[in-house]
């Protein structure tokens, strides 16, 4: 237990690894994303230590870094690139950002959850430093939800009843047009 009041992120590669043998009986108490994040923000580990101790946890809490990628897609980014010596190119850097899309899709149709209010899409994140409502809990669809990816199967309901309406005004005012094509 006296591990656990340490944050991950002042772990040693030792520390890491005794954690992950403990997981077991520490489960409940156990942030799997505070995890993933504190290996990316690790300055007292190496690339090769920040990579071992990811090979050690997939075994471990493997289902919960499936699922990471559509909790934090950002983490999940991060930390599948991690080790490679340059940074992908833009096109590679979009063909990712599609699998991870792809994924997302693929867990949500699997789970059946209808919504994606968890992770970072619960929290509006607009990306500016001085946002009065950063890290507000937000309700999917509403005018505050800056999400960064969208399916196809999201459906903007405003845009529906504007549509709704506007065919409305054009029904009521179909005999003005036609008046006015007969007189020109």
């Amino acid at each position: 237990m006296p591990r656990l009041a340490t944050p991950f992120n002042r772990y040693t590669l030792p520390e890491y690894l005794a954690a992950l043998d403990d997981y077991k009986q520490t489960k409940r108490d156990f942030n799997t994303l505070g995890f993933y994040r504190s290996i990316l923000e690790n300055e007292k580990l190496t690339l090769e230590e920040k990579q071992q101790v990811l090979a050690y946890a997939y075994p471990v809490i493997g289902k919960s870094f499936e699922f990471l990628v559509l909790k934090d897609p950002h983490t999940y980014y991060n930390i599948s690139i991690l080790g490679r010596e340059q940074e992908p190119t833009i096109p590679e850097y979009r063909h990712i950002w599609q699998e991870i899309k792809a994924k997302q899709q693929a867990i949500l149709e699997a789970k059946d959850f209808g919504h994606r209010s968890f992770g970072t899409y619960s929290k509006h994140d607009c990306g500016y430093e001085d946002c009065p409502y950063n890290g507000l809990m937000i309700q999917k669809g509403s005018v505050l939800s800056e999400g960064e990816l969208h399916f196809c199967s999201d459906r903007d309901r405003t845009s529906a009843k504007k549509k709704s309406l506007a065919h409305k005004k054009d029904r009521k005012q179909e005999h003005r047009l036609i008046r006015r094509d007969e007189e020109l």
